[in-house]
């Protein structure tokens, strides 16, 4: 027999945990998609994940940012990059394409508008189009240097 708290409980804890019951927040589910390598406040960590709380970077990649970041997001990214002055060699992040497009539009925006300020947004549509024909890792490489 199964206490009555039980029947509670976990429902609650089902709509609190973040992809699990609605959509979350997106600072909760930055927190917890992105937030453990990149930090919940996006400065992420010397030699292993860079800033995303990086306005020059997304400046500079102006119009292409939203692309960039859901690319980034469906994709994810191996290799070398340049960041707030330090090289990132062997860089590893995995693919979230497991994530619905609503999830990574959010994320997408929470990191170009709540990090950045830089007016931009990422809308599910663009992810989902996106997600047809998502660009390799050479070419977000490409798109990055381009735009420092």
């Amino acid at each position: 027999m199964r206490p009555a708290y039980l029947l509670t409980l976990v429902p609650a804890l089902l709509l609190a945990a973040p992809g699990l019951a609605g959509e979350p927040d997106a600072a909760g589910q930055f927190a917890a998609t992105c937030g453990a390598c990149h930090m919940p406040d996006g400065s992420g960590i010397p030699g292993l994940a860079p800033p995303l709380a990086d306005g020059a970077l997304w400046e500079g990649l102006a119009e292409d940012a939203p692309t960039y970041v859901a690319g980034v997001i469906l994709s994810g990214l191996a290799g070398t990059i340049e960041a707030g002055g330090q090289t990132y060699a062997g860089l590893v992040m995995p693919s979230h394409a497991r994530l619905s497009d609503e999830t990574i539009a959010a994320l997408g925006t929470y990191v170009l508008t709540r990090l950045n300020d830089t007016g931009h947004a990422l809308d599910p549509e663009a992810v989902a189009t996106l997600r047809e024909n998502p660009p390799g890792h050479a070419d977000l490489i490409a798109l990055r240097k381009g735009q420092q």
